[in-house]
């Protein structure tokens, strides 16, 4: 089954190794075995802007669509057997020490 992994963080709390270094391995343990299918990092929050119609008229607003200090920084696409090895995968995750990561199960055809 495939999962997405949304990385979400506070983009004022994170720690010098990982704006640094990035995942630490992660990315590459995960690769090696077999389990990453996608990802992107994202560019920060403040960069985006959020598109909303409402009664036929559009609504834009510079930046995110949450107004919250966590935001998602990145997504990975991962494929494993079920949610117990989705969640053991997430909780390796550098991120998920100072940070959250959501895990969603991807719609498949």
């Amino acid at each position: 089954m495939k999962y997405v992994l949304m990385i979400g963080l506070d983009e004022s709390d994170v720690p010098e190794e990982i704006a640094r270094d990035g995942c630490g391995g992660w990315s590459e343990e995960m690769t090696r075995r077999g389990v990453i299918k996608g990802g992107l990092a994202l560019r920060p929050a403040r960069e985006a802007t959020t598109v909303r119609v409402r009664e036929g008229e559009m609504l834009l607003t510079d930046g995110p669509f949450a107004e919250t200090k966590d935001q998602i920084g990145g997504v990975s696409v991962i494929e494993c057997a079920d949610m117990s090895e989705a969640v053991e995968i997430a909780a390796r995750h550098p991120v998920a020490r100072y940070g959250s990561i959501e895990i969603r199960p991807l719609l498949e055809p």
